[in-house]
């Protein structure tokens, strides 16, 4: 295990520090059309858990207007079914609080560029399973046990099956899958992958 570990951690570095000199004029472009889009900072840090069950600080651009959280639960209060989905998936097809500039950044998973910073930090690994809240903790349940081995993934299998169109539990399903059956060729498959689902706009929202 722990040469494997090794051998992931050093493609990880270089494949994110090649991505991160590539993209940076990009992320330049995007941090102005932020800026011009609405008030508010350019990135937007969160915490997650990562291996070992550690928190850390996870980096992406800022998709959403600057507002409390309660008024986004105010909102949930006066829409039931979309409180559901949020109870679910977390997740909202149609969430108010995302910016015009946003909705572009997630159709096309550009949002998430400064995760490489977080990958070459090595709070997170080029593939694995998603990065989750503490909150999430519960839905995992005994799962969790196996999130909690490994270094969460910029990408995964997830993300390359469906994504945000497949329920939570078939998250955690395909997780456990990738973490028990894990080989250098299934990373190489799953960011080929994630190259053709990224372009396709699948299950980003």
């Amino acid at each position: 295990m722990g040469w494997s570990r090794g051998v992931k951690r050093f493609f990880d570095f270089v494949l994110a520090a090649t991505l991160s000199l590539i993209a940076l004029p990009l992320g330049v472009l995007i941090a102005l059309a932020i800026v011009l889009d609405s008030r508010g900072p350019v990135f937007f840090c969160h915490t997650r858990l990562g291996r070992g069950r550690c928190p850390f600080h996870l980096w992406k651009f800022r998709t959403m207007i600057v507002a409390g959280d309660g008024a986004f639960q105010e909102y949930l209060d006066r829409h039931p079914e979309l409180a559901r989905e949020w109870r679910l998936t977390h997740k909202l097809r149609c969430d108010p609080r995302i910016t015009r500039v946003g909705r572009f950044l997630r159709k096309t998973s550009l949002d998430e560029l400064p995760q490489l910073w977080n990958v070459l930090r090595g709070d997170m690994s080029m593939v694995g399973p998603r990065p989750i809240v503490c909150e999430e903790v519960a839905k995992y349940g005994p799962a969790f046990a196996l999130y909690s081995q490994v270094l969460p993934g910029l990408t995964g299998l997830w993300q390359v099956s469906g994504r945000n169109d497949t329920h939570y539990h078939r998250r955690v399903e395909l997780d456990s899958h990738y973490i028990r059956h894990w080989a250098p060729w299934l990373d190489g498959r799953i960011l080929l992958e994630t190259v053709r689902v990224v372009l396709r706009g699948h299950g980003a929202y």
